[in-house]
């Protein structure tokens, strides 16, 4: 599967798996490059802490509030090292004025996101 359906939204429902397997869904902002999606998020976030442990996930186009709209797709995640984060970064700020304005940079991450 592909993220076709996804590019040109502005929200995707990024949904991680804790260790019982419970479902935690969150809106986020997202950019595509090449068939991949990128997300900024805290250091901290749960989601975070759940991908490191689990890298599978669904990803599936959603409103500002989480209401998915359309399909999810199954997918793989990663937590970018800092090395590689510069293009997801630069990315995200094309794509989102607010993103270029971030004044905690210091403590997000960028998630890398693969169709499984």
């Amino acid at each position: 599967m592909s993220f076709d359906h996804l590019k040109h939204g502005k929200y995707i429902s990024l949904v991680t798996f804790r260790k019982d397997g419970t479902a935690v869904a969150t809106p986020v902002w997202f950019a595509e490059r090449e068939g991949k999606l990128y997300v900024k998020t805290r250091a901290d976030a749960g989601k975070v802490k759940r991908v490191r442990r689990n890298a599978e996930v669904r990803v599936a186009p959603c409103t500002f509030r989480g209401s998915v709209t359309g399909p999810a797709v199954a997918a793989k995640a990663r937590v970018l090292p800092e090395s590689e984060a510069t293009m997801a970064r630069a990315l995200l700020g094309r794509k989102y004025l607010f993103a270029r304005l971030s004044l905690f940079e210091g403590r997000n991450v960028y998630l890398e996101i693969a169709p499984a």
